[in-house]
Protein backbone atom coordinates (compact mmCIF):
# COMPACT_ATOMS: atom_id res chain seq x y z
CA UNK A 1 0.00 0.00 0.00
CA UNK A 2 2.94 2.38 0.64
CA UNK A 3 4.10 1.87 -2.93
CA UNK A 4 0.63 2.75 -4.20
CA UNK A 5 0.49 6.01 -2.18
CA UNK A 6 3.88 7.14 -3.50
CA UNK A 7 2.73 6.98 -7.15
CA UNK A 8 2.14 10.30 -8.93
CA UNK A 9 -1.08 9.04 -10.44
CA UNK A 10 -3.21 7.26 -7.85
CA UNK A 11 -4.48 3.88 -8.91
CA UNK A 12 -8.00 2.67 -8.43
CA UNK A 13 -8.63 0.63 -5.31
CA UNK A 14 -10.10 -2.38 -7.10
CA UNK A 15 -7.27 -2.53 -9.65
CA UNK A 16 -4.66 -2.26 -6.92
CA UNK A 17 -6.29 -4.95 -4.78
CA UNK A 18 -6.60 -7.20 -7.80
CA UNK A 19 -2.89 -6.80 -8.52
CA UNK A 20 -1.95 -7.55 -4.92
CA UNK A 21 -4.41 -10.44 -4.57
CA UNK A 22 -6.31 -8.70 -1.75
CA UNK A 23 -10.06 -8.37 -1.45
CA UNK A 24 -11.32 -4.76 -1.58
CA UNK A 25 -13.44 -5.51 1.51
CA UNK A 26 -10.26 -6.33 3.42
CA UNK A 27 -8.70 -3.01 2.34
CA UNK A 28 -11.70 -0.96 3.49
CA UNK A 29 -12.05 -2.90 6.75
CA UNK A 30 -8.44 -2.33 7.73
CA UNK A 31 -8.60 1.31 6.68
CA UNK A 32 -11.66 1.96 8.79
CA UNK A 33 -10.24 0.05 11.76
CA UNK A 34 -7.10 2.23 11.68
CA UNK A 35 -9.04 5.50 11.65
CA UNK A 36 -11.91 4.57 13.97
CA UNK A 37 -11.44 5.25 17.67
CA UNK A 38 -12.26 2.38 20.03
CA UNK A 39 -15.74 2.58 21.47
CA UNK A 40 -16.01 2.16 25.22
CA UNK A 41 -19.38 1.72 26.84
CA UNK A 42 -19.97 2.42 30.45
CA UNK A 43 -21.75 -0.38 32.31
CA UNK A 44 -25.47 0.14 32.13
CA UNK A 45 -27.18 0.73 35.42
CA UNK A 46 -30.60 -0.87 35.76
CA UNK A 47 -32.82 1.50 37.77
CA UNK A 48 -34.67 -1.32 39.54
CA UNK A 49 -31.48 -3.15 40.62
CA UNK A 50 -30.68 -3.42 44.31
CA UNK A 51 -28.33 -0.84 45.68
CA UNK A 52 -25.08 -1.85 47.37
CA UNK A 53 -26.67 -1.32 50.78
CA UNK A 54 -29.68 -3.47 49.88
CA UNK A 55 -27.40 -6.23 48.58
CA UNK A 56 -25.48 -6.15 51.86
CA UNK A 57 -28.75 -6.57 53.77
CA UNK A 58 -29.75 -9.58 51.63
CA UNK A 59 -26.31 -11.16 52.10
CA UNK A 60 -26.52 -10.67 55.87
CA UNK A 61 -29.92 -12.36 55.93
CA UNK A 62 -28.63 -15.32 53.92
CA UNK A 63 -25.70 -15.62 56.35
CA UNK A 64 -27.91 -15.85 59.41
CA UNK A 65 -27.51 -19.18 61.25
CA UNK A 66 -31.11 -20.16 60.56
CA UNK A 67 -30.67 -19.66 56.80
CA UNK A 68 -27.02 -20.50 56.16
CA UNK A 69 -27.74 -24.13 55.22
CA UNK A 70 -30.94 -23.49 53.25
CA UNK A 71 -31.49 -22.88 49.56
CA UNK A 72 -32.56 -19.33 48.56
CA UNK A 73 -36.04 -20.59 47.67
CA UNK A 74 -36.45 -21.92 51.21
CA UNK A 75 -35.19 -18.64 52.67
CA UNK A 76 -37.52 -16.62 50.44
CA UNK A 77 -40.55 -18.68 51.51
CA UNK A 78 -39.77 -18.36 55.23
CA UNK A 79 -39.27 -14.61 54.91
CA UNK A 80 -42.63 -14.27 53.20
CA UNK A 81 -44.26 -16.25 56.00
CA UNK A 82 -42.67 -13.80 58.45
CA UNK A 83 -44.01 -10.82 56.47
CA UNK A 84 -40.66 -9.75 55.02
CA UNK A 85 -39.62 -9.28 51.41
CA UNK A 86 -36.15 -8.26 50.30
CA UNK A 87 -35.86 -9.48 46.72
CA UNK A 88 -36.71 -12.36 44.43
CA UNK A 89 -35.17 -15.83 44.63
CA UNK A 90 -33.20 -15.20 41.44
CA UNK A 91 -31.77 -11.98 42.89
CA UNK A 92 -30.65 -13.88 45.98
CA UNK A 93 -28.73 -16.20 43.70
CA UNK A 94 -27.15 -13.21 41.95
CA UNK A 95 -26.05 -11.73 45.28
CA UNK A 96 -24.53 -15.04 46.36
CA UNK A 97 -22.88 -15.59 42.98
CA UNK A 98 -21.23 -12.16 43.18
CA UNK A 99 -19.56 -13.36 46.41
CA UNK A 100 -18.73 -16.78 44.87
CA UNK A 101 -20.96 -18.53 47.36
CA UNK A 102 -23.04 -20.52 44.87
CA UNK A 103 -21.79 -24.09 44.79
CA UNK A 104 -22.90 -27.69 45.18
CA UNK A 105 -23.84 -28.16 48.83
CA UNK A 106 -24.61 -31.86 48.72
CA UNK A 107 -22.00 -34.22 50.10
CA UNK A 108 -21.37 -36.02 46.84
CA UNK A 109 -19.01 -38.95 46.73
CA UNK A 110 -15.46 -38.18 45.78
CA UNK A 111 -13.74 -41.13 44.15
CA UNK A 112 -10.37 -41.75 45.81
CA UNK A 113 -7.23 -42.24 43.79
CA UNK A 114 -6.26 -45.92 43.82
CA UNK A 115 -2.63 -46.82 43.25
CA UNK A 116 -1.96 -49.57 40.75
CA UNK A 117 -0.93 -52.80 42.53
CA UNK A 118 2.70 -53.60 41.71
CA UNK A 119 3.30 -57.27 42.53
CA UNK A 120 6.37 -59.38 41.74
CA UNK A 121 6.86 -63.16 41.75
CA UNK A 122 10.28 -64.75 41.24
CA UNK A 123 9.31 -68.30 42.25
CA UNK A 124 6.19 -70.45 42.68
CA UNK A 125 3.90 -69.90 45.67
CA UNK A 126 4.87 -66.28 46.12
CA UNK A 127 1.93 -64.71 44.29
CA UNK A 128 -1.47 -66.20 43.57
CA UNK A 129 -4.32 -64.76 41.59
CA UNK A 130 -7.91 -65.88 41.99
CA UNK A 131 -11.20 -65.07 40.36
CA UNK A 132 -14.69 -66.44 39.75
CA UNK A 133 -16.15 -66.91 36.28
CA UNK A 134 -19.64 -67.92 35.23
CA UNK A 135 -20.50 -71.09 33.34
CA UNK A 136 -23.77 -71.22 31.43
CA UNK A 137 -26.38 -73.56 32.87
CA UNK A 138 -28.93 -75.69 31.02
CA UNK A 139 -31.41 -72.85 30.41
CA UNK A 140 -31.16 -69.14 29.78
CA UNK A 141 -30.21 -66.99 32.78
CA UNK A 142 -28.92 -69.98 34.74
CA UNK A 143 -25.28 -70.01 35.76
CA UNK A 144 -22.72 -72.00 37.70
CA UNK A 145 -19.70 -70.38 39.30
CA UNK A 146 -16.15 -71.61 38.76
CA UNK A 147 -13.63 -70.57 41.43
CA UNK A 148 -9.98 -70.82 40.37
CA UNK A 149 -6.74 -70.16 42.27
CA UNK A 150 -3.75 -69.63 39.97
CA UNK A 151 -0.05 -69.35 40.73
CA UNK A 152 1.11 -66.28 38.79
CA UNK A 153 4.74 -67.35 38.34
CA UNK A 154 4.10 -70.90 37.11
CA UNK A 155 0.48 -70.52 35.85
CA UNK A 156 -0.27 -73.66 37.86
CA UNK A 157 -3.87 -74.07 39.04
CA UNK A 158 -3.49 -74.68 42.76
CA UNK A 159 -7.21 -75.01 43.48
CA UNK A 160 -10.66 -74.86 41.91
CA UNK A 161 -14.30 -75.64 42.61
CA UNK A 162 -17.69 -75.35 40.90
CA UNK A 163 -20.66 -74.05 42.89
CA UNK A 164 -24.20 -72.91 42.20
CA UNK A 165 -23.64 -69.55 43.87
CA UNK A 166 -20.92 -67.06 44.72
CA UNK A 167 -20.14 -67.44 48.41
CA UNK A 168 -17.48 -66.10 50.71
CA UNK A 169 -17.63 -69.30 52.78
CA UNK A 170 -16.86 -71.44 49.73
CA UNK A 171 -13.99 -69.15 48.75
CA UNK A 172 -12.61 -69.33 52.29
CA UNK A 173 -12.68 -73.14 52.26
CA UNK A 174 -11.03 -73.32 48.83
CA UNK A 175 -8.21 -70.96 49.80
CA UNK A 176 -7.57 -72.71 53.11
CA UNK A 177 -7.43 -76.14 51.45
CA UNK A 178 -5.14 -74.93 48.67
CA UNK A 179 -2.74 -73.28 51.11
CA UNK A 180 -2.56 -76.47 53.16
CA UNK A 181 -1.95 -78.56 50.04
CA UNK A 182 0.86 -76.26 48.88
CA UNK A 183 2.44 -75.97 52.32
CA UNK A 184 2.13 -72.20 52.56
CA UNK A 185 3.76 -70.67 55.63
CA UNK A 186 2.96 -67.24 57.12
CA UNK A 187 4.60 -64.34 55.31
CA UNK A 188 5.24 -66.34 52.14
CA UNK A 189 2.26 -65.62 49.92
CA UNK A 190 0.39 -62.68 48.40
CA UNK A 191 -3.08 -63.36 46.95
CA UNK A 192 -4.40 -60.92 44.35
CA UNK A 193 -8.03 -60.60 43.21
CA UNK A 194 -10.52 -58.10 41.91
CA UNK A 195 -13.13 -56.38 44.05
CA UNK A 196 -15.99 -58.87 43.82
CA UNK A 197 -18.20 -59.57 46.81
CA UNK A 198 -16.45 -62.84 47.71
CA UNK A 199 -12.98 -61.33 47.23
CA UNK A 200 -13.60 -58.41 49.57
CA UNK A 201 -15.64 -60.35 52.13
CA UNK A 202 -14.80 -60.35 55.81
CA UNK A 203 -14.40 -64.16 56.16
CA UNK A 204 -11.76 -64.22 53.41
CA UNK A 205 -9.94 -61.24 54.94
CA UNK A 206 -9.90 -62.91 58.37
CA UNK A 207 -8.60 -66.14 56.81
CA UNK A 208 -5.74 -64.28 55.17
CA UNK A 209 -4.92 -62.63 58.49
CA UNK A 210 -4.90 -66.01 60.26
CA UNK A 211 -2.66 -67.60 57.60
CA UNK A 212 -0.28 -64.65 57.36
CA UNK A 213 -1.17 -63.98 53.71
CA UNK A 214 -0.96 -60.53 52.16
CA UNK A 215 -4.18 -59.52 50.41
CA UNK A 216 -4.18 -57.42 47.22
CA UNK A 217 -7.02 -56.05 45.10
CA UNK A 218 -7.39 -54.58 41.65
CA UNK A 219 -8.33 -50.96 41.14
CA UNK A 220 -12.06 -50.38 40.63
CA UNK A 221 -13.14 -50.64 36.98
CA UNK A 222 -9.64 -51.62 35.81
CA UNK A 223 -9.87 -54.94 33.99
CA UNK A 224 -6.14 -55.49 33.35
CA UNK A 225 -5.16 -55.43 37.03
CA UNK A 226 -5.92 -59.16 37.23
CA UNK A 227 -4.63 -60.31 33.82
CA UNK A 228 -3.47 -63.85 34.57
CA UNK A 229 -6.80 -65.16 35.80
CA UNK A 230 -8.59 -63.50 32.90
CA UNK A 231 -6.13 -65.04 30.41
CA UNK A 232 -6.61 -68.47 31.97
CA UNK A 233 -10.40 -68.25 31.69
CA UNK A 234 -10.08 -67.32 28.02
CA UNK A 235 -7.75 -70.28 27.37
CA UNK A 236 -10.17 -72.67 29.06
CA UNK A 237 -13.33 -71.39 27.42
CA UNK A 238 -11.82 -71.24 23.92
CA UNK A 239 -10.97 -74.94 23.89
CA UNK A 240 -12.86 -76.75 21.10
CA UNK A 241 -14.46 -79.23 23.48
CA UNK A 242 -15.63 -76.63 26.02
CA UNK A 243 -19.44 -77.00 26.26
CA UNK A 244 -21.64 -74.08 25.38
CA UNK A 245 -23.87 -75.01 28.33
CA UNK A 246 -23.61 -77.38 31.26
CA UNK A 247 -26.53 -79.59 32.18
CA UNK A 248 -25.87 -79.63 35.92
CA UNK A 249 -23.20 -78.81 38.51
CA UNK A 250 -22.08 -82.44 38.29
CA UNK A 251 -21.55 -82.04 34.55
CA UNK A 252 -19.49 -78.88 35.12
CA UNK A 253 -17.36 -80.51 37.82
CA UNK A 254 -16.73 -83.58 35.66
CA UNK A 255 -15.58 -81.42 32.77
CA UNK A 256 -13.30 -79.30 34.98
CA UNK A 257 -11.82 -82.46 36.51
CA UNK A 258 -10.45 -83.24 33.04
CA UNK A 259 -9.80 -79.63 32.02
CA UNK A 260 -7.44 -78.54 34.77
CA UNK A 261 -5.10 -81.57 34.60
CA UNK A 262 -4.74 -80.80 30.88
CA UNK A 263 -4.06 -77.15 31.67
CA UNK A 264 -1.46 -78.00 34.31
CA UNK A 265 0.38 -80.91 32.71
CA UNK A 266 -0.16 -80.73 28.92
CA UNK A 267 -0.78 -77.15 27.85
CA UNK A 268 2.45 -75.35 26.90
CA UNK A 269 2.45 -71.69 27.89
CA UNK A 270 4.22 -69.20 25.65
CA UNK A 271 5.14 -67.07 28.67
CA UNK A 272 6.82 -70.10 30.25
CA UNK A 273 9.06 -70.83 27.27
CA UNK A 274 6.43 -73.35 26.10
CA UNK A 275 6.82 -75.48 29.21
CA UNK A 276 3.91 -76.84 31.19
CA UNK A 277 2.75 -75.17 34.37
CA UNK A 278 3.46 -78.40 36.28
CA UNK A 279 7.12 -78.45 35.25
CA UNK A 280 7.68 -74.81 36.18
CA UNK A 281 5.79 -75.08 39.45
CA UNK A 282 7.68 -78.14 40.67
CA UNK A 283 11.13 -77.19 39.35
CA UNK A 284 11.30 -79.65 36.46
CA UNK A 285 11.56 -77.05 33.69
CA UNK A 286 15.34 -76.60 33.94
CA UNK A 287 15.95 -80.27 33.11
CA UNK A 288 13.48 -80.02 30.23
CA UNK A 289 15.29 -76.91 29.04
CA UNK A 290 18.63 -78.72 29.03
CA UNK A 291 17.12 -81.64 27.12
CA UNK A 292 15.72 -79.25 24.50
CA UNK A 293 19.11 -77.57 24.17
CA UNK A 294 20.76 -80.97 23.54
CA UNK A 295 18.23 -81.80 20.84
CA UNK A 296 18.79 -78.47 19.13
CA UNK A 297 22.57 -78.83 19.37
CA UNK A 298 22.42 -82.25 17.74
CA UNK A 299 20.23 -80.89 14.95
CA UNK A 300 22.65 -78.00 14.42
CA UNK A 301 25.65 -80.32 14.32
CA UNK A 302 23.96 -82.52 11.70
CA UNK A 303 22.96 -79.68 9.35
CA UNK A 304 24.45 -76.32 10.37
CA UNK A 305 23.61 -74.86 6.94
CA UNK A 306 19.93 -74.96 7.84
CA UNK A 307 20.43 -72.62 10.80
CA UNK A 308 21.31 -69.28 9.23
CA UNK A 309 21.36 -67.53 12.61
CA UNK A 310 23.72 -69.94 14.27
CA UNK A 311 23.17 -72.41 17.08
CA UNK A 312 19.48 -72.34 18.13
CA UNK A 313 18.48 -72.09 21.76
CA UNK A 314 15.18 -73.00 23.42
CA UNK A 315 12.80 -70.28 24.54
CA UNK A 316 13.92 -68.87 27.91
CA UNK A 317 12.23 -69.57 31.19
CA UNK A 318 10.73 -66.63 33.11
CA UNK A 319 12.90 -65.13 35.81
CA UNK A 320 10.28 -62.76 37.20
CA UNK A 321 6.59 -62.13 36.62
CA UNK A 322 4.94 -58.79 37.37
CA UNK A 323 1.44 -57.52 37.84
CA UNK A 324 1.78 -53.88 36.78
CA UNK A 325 5.57 -53.52 36.62
CA UNK A 326 6.76 -50.12 37.87
CA UNK A 327 7.36 -47.49 35.26
CA UNK A 328 11.04 -46.82 34.73
CA UNK A 329 12.10 -43.29 35.55
CA UNK A 330 14.06 -41.54 32.78
CA UNK A 331 17.79 -41.52 33.36
CA UNK A 332 19.79 -38.30 33.62
CA UNK A 333 21.20 -38.86 30.14
CA UNK A 334 17.72 -39.34 28.65
CA UNK A 335 16.45 -36.26 30.46
CA UNK A 336 19.22 -34.14 28.99
CA UNK A 337 18.45 -35.15 25.42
Amino acid sequence: MAAVQSCAVPLKVRATCRALGVSPATYYRQRHAATRAPVTCAPRRVPRALTAAEQAVVLDVLHEPRFVDLAPAQVHAQLLDAGTYHCSVRTMYRVLDAQREVRERRAQRRHPVYAAPELLATAPNQLWSWDITKLKGPVKWSWYHLYVLLDVFSRYTVGWLVAERESAALAEALIATSCERQGIVPGQLTVHADRGAAMTSKPVALLFADLGITQSHSRPSVANDNPYSEAQFKTLKYRPDFPDRFGSPTHARAHCAELFPWYNTEHRHSALGYHTAHDVHFGLASARQAQRADVLSAAYAARPDRFVRGLPTPAPLPAAVWINPPKLLPSSEDAGQ
